[in-house]
């Protein structure tokens, strides 16, 4: 199943094991079966501490396997082959299976082991999914640490009757004694946070403890990296407050465009982001939401949880996230059959026909990529012209099992209750009404800037939203500075943003100087 490199690297992973590792398998005749097998016996070779035996038990999912230790304290299945984006989560469940620490805080790990309860979770994931995996080793690192703690993953491309009986339409979805306990990108802090109900307020209590900063960063995305860093090169004290660290880049699959590197996968990069903030001594509080902002000599930050930070100079990095298009049935059939990432959600969609609403390079994209799963894909655009880069149109052109629908205007998405089922719109040169049988939605529409907390205070806000700044990233409040797709600032690119963070974080770090400069010169005569 491995080829002979890969098999060297995981032979160099599993010397870092040092407990035994029970694999059981429950195999039958089909082909996935069989590479698993393989997989499996390749997996046996590579170390001395792993074993490996078959029981077709009659209350498990197949093919599958699980990962024990010989004391029966983990459960830990796989259900599904787990290559592509889920090889890494097999790894480090062999690893941490075997006794390898995991590289989670002190913190982290006795609260997990603290939770009081039974808990069985099983992640419904596509081997394509870039944010399932984090789900998928969040998971698997509490069952771990924890006996009371179960987690199955299963591939619901492999498992398609079953997604289809749980009307599945979006990955990762993720069931806790067989309810619904969550769908989209989790990692182990808001996983404790929904089952610790203690979690939030402590939390609070040791934000609110803490001292003044002289640059707050809000935001965890490209640009509040680059300016967290930036700020913390200058020896001042520093900090991030952020939902989730990286932003939206954690939801981004190819990244062929940024300078220097040829090509890598959001996710990557952005624990290269987190990794490179944590090497500075800056102080970072991640899954925290900004409520409101209060200026003053000090600016105040609320956050969610009622914690309140505050900093002489305060950097704005929040990002945007998906255009919604706002008709009638889209929100109700989100997670249903309406979706926003096409690398994740696409293989549920197997042999059915879709639509992608954009005609911009994401959306180009998103149509060509379905087209080699679905069985049709229809793309709309509301102007005359596709806006995506030639080369992608020709490619997009040459797909047999594609359409493209010109100046169209979607008007609802339709469905039975559960599931789509269509999608109706308009022409907009005739004005005549059409509906389209289909079974999933995939929005394209570009962005809209995360500044709903800051409308109606004192932070200047375009029409559409996006912070005002100058040329060194200060918006209209003193002290306050802005950076990335949250701003004015042309063109949403990654390498962009993090060039404004940079910026935004020199003018906070000038404010400083020439703040302070007065005061200084006050206290020596």
């Amino acid at each position: 199943m491995l080829d002979a490199n890969l098999k060297a690297q995981l032979k160099g992973y599993m010397e870092r094991a040092t407990s035994p590792i029970e694999i059981v398998a429950s195999l039958d005749d089909s082909e996935a079966a069989g590479q698993m097998r393989s997989l499996l016996a390749d997996i046996k070779d590579v170390s001395s501490l792993v074993s490996l035996r078959e029981d077709n038990a009659a209350d498990v999912r197949r093919p599958s396997f699980s990962l024990n230790r010989p004391d029966g304290t983990v459960s830990i299945r796989f259900s599904g082959l787990p290559m592509g984006h889920e090889f890494t989560s097999l790894v480090l469940a062999l690893l941490q299976v075997g006794g390898y620490p995991p590289k989670v805080d002190a913190d982290t790990i006795a609260q997990i082991k603290a939770l009081d309860g039974d808990f069985s979770f099983r992640t419904y994931i596509s081997l394509t999914c870039q944010n399932c995996p984090e789900v998928v080793q969040a998971l698997n690192l509490m069952a771990v640490l924890n006996p009371r703690i179960k987690h199955e993953m299963i591939d619901g491309a492999l498992f398609q009757d079953e997604v289809t009986a749980l009307q599945i339409m979006a990955v990762p979805t993720v069931y806790l004694n067989d309810a619904v306990f969550g769908q989209g990108r989790m990692e182990v802090g808001e996983i404790l946070a929904k089952i610790d109900t203690g979690a939030e307020k402590r939390a609070a209590e040791k934000i609110n403890a803490k001292d003044d900063f002289d640059v707050l960063v809000v935001g965890g995305g490209p640009a509040g990296a680059a300016a967290a860093i930036y700020a913390a090169r200058k020896g001042i004290r520093t900090g991030v407050v952020a939902e989730r660290f990286g932003g939206q880049v954690l939801d981004t699959m190819g990244i062929e465009n940024f300078i220097s590197v040829k090509e890598t996968e959001g996710p990557r990069l952005a624990a290269g982001l987190e990794e490179h903030v944590k090497s500075y001594d800056v102080d970072i509080m991640n899954l925290q939401r900004a409520k409101t902002l209060t200026p003053g000599d000090l600016v105040e930050i609320e956050l969610e949880s009622g914690a309140r930070l505050r900093s002489r100079t305060v950097i704005l990095a929040t990002g945007a996230r998906w255009r919604e298009m706002g008709v009638p049935g889209e929100k109700e059939y989100r997670t249903r059959g309406v979706a926003y990432c096409p690398h994740c959600d696409g293989p549920l969609f197997k042999g059915k026909r879709v639509a992608v609403i954009g005609g911009g390079n994401s959306g180009v994209e998103a149509a060509i990529d379905l087209a080699g799963v679905v069985a049709h894909v229809t793309l709309f655009e509301f102007l005359d012209v596709l806006r995506a880069d030639a080369v992608l149109v020709r490619k997009l052109k040459s797909l047999p099992n594609v359409d493209i629908i010109m100046e169209a205007q979607t008007t609802e998405v339709i469905g039975d209750g559960q599931k789509v089922k269509g999608l109706a719109y308009k022409d907009r040169k005739t004005g005549e009404a059409h509906v389209l049988d289909l079974e999933g939605i995939f929005v394209q529409i570009g962005l809209v800037p995360n500044t709903e907390w800051l409308k109606g205070g004192p932070v200047e806000l375009t029409p559409r939203g996006e912070i005002v700044v100058d040329a060194r990233g200060q918006t209209s409040v003193p002290g306050v500075f802005a950076a990335g797709d949250v701003t004015t600032v042309p063109y949403k690119q990654i390498v962009i943003a993090m060039g404004e963070g940079a910026k935004a974080s020199l003018g906070a770090f000038d404010h400083l100087i020439r703040s302070s400069a007065p005061a200084a010169k006050a206290a020596a005569e």
